[in-house]
């Protein structure tokens, strides 16, 4: 099965499918390509979470994709990596106050093609 993001407008949104399609494909691992198959379907589907309730559900170094929008609502005061396809401009403050790490989702995808020790948070 072919995943095309054909329906998608946003040139970034198509390349980020299409990097984690090709790097699920290369790493024979299906972990990216389901982020990829969340990001190709509709929009009313993606995760928009607040730094609060992430705060909450994490531990200190971990790591963290969100297949969505991270928004900046409540504290965060954990140490860990952060992975979204948006960033609220508030959330990225409060995530480089806190000494964690921000990452675009294919940033990460090249880090861990594998997608092992990776927390999906929806």
């Amino acid at each position: 099965m072919s995943l095309k993001p054909n329906n998608k407008e946003s040139p970034m949104l198509k390349e980020t499918i299409e990097e984690l399609t090709k790097i699920s494909r290369e790493n024979d691992n299906p972990f990216w390509r389901d982020i990829a198959k969340r990001l190709n379907g509709s929009r009313k589907n993606y995760a928009s979470l607040n730094l609060g309730k992430i705060d909450k559900l994490i531990e200190d170094g971990e790591i963290v994709v969100v297949p969505g929008s991270l928004l900046g609502a409540g504290y965060f005061e954990k140490k860990a990596t952060l992975s979204a396809l948006k960033f609220s401009r508030s959330a990225q403050e409060k995530i480089k106050q806190s000494g964690s790490t921000l990452k675009t989702l294919v940033e990460l995808a090249r880090e861990h093609p594998k997608g092992t020790n990776l927390k999906i948070l929806r």
